[in-house]
């Protein structure tokens, strides 16, 4: 079932608006492209990863929709929201696994400066200290931090990244990059750099 943004953008004004109608057929179409969206985070995660797509989309689901107090602008603000959820779904469970499994310490990761952060596998541990080093980048830049989530966790494009934090293309292309370097860096070292 293939929605048009538009679609998904009228059904969450119309969700907005106390029509829970528009929730009922809102949440096939949603839910299709948040199990996509699950598919291409976990093909990056390293084999035997414990969580499934399902299992992944279901706790993401329930936070969005128990979200009472957001006013959805559209479909981009939705998926934002989801790429946010998804990094925190994801993040606990990688806490929990590591911490099960090594006592919690933190190591540094070899990523090599041309690769795709959007394509490498992470284990548990290195996607800790992805998280790490994207909260750390929160800090001193939060629209970069925000491309990359967008870009990472939600599979968003440059153009819908631009429409969701008002900015253009261009300037998404930009903080991609210059996050990407900041990220790889940071994760290489196993320490944040400084801004």
């Amino acid at each position: 079932m293939a929605s048009e943004p538009a679609d998904i953008t009228d059904l969450l004004l119309r969700w907005n608006a106390g029509d829970s109608g528009a929730l009922d057929r809102l949440t096939p179409v949603v839910y299709d492209e948040l199990r996509r969206l699950a598919r291409s985070l976990l093909q990056r995660e390293r084999p035997g990863h414990t969580l499934s797509p399902t299992a992944l989309v279901h706790e993401v689901y329930c936070k969005l929709v128990d979200q009472n107090r957001v006013g959805w602008e559209n479909r981009t603000h939705f998926f934002g929201a989801a790429a946010n959820i998804m990094r925190r779904v994801l993040v606990d469970h990688a806490k929990k696994k590591f911490s099960q499994k090594r006592g919690g310490s933190a190591k540094k990761v070899a990523i090599k400066n041309d690769e795709n952060l959007q394509t490498v596998q992470f284990a548990s541990e290195e996607l800790l200290l992805l998280d790490s080093a994207l909260d750390a980048l929160d800090r001193i830049d939060a629209r970069k931090a925000r491309v990359v989530e967008m870009k990472f966790f939600a599979g968003m494009t440059n153009k819908e990244i631009a429409g969701a934090l008002g900015t253009s293309d261009a300037t998404v292309e930009r903080d991609w990059k210059m996050a990407r370097a900041w990220l790889i860096q940071a994760m290489n070292s196993g320490n944040p750099p400084a801004e």
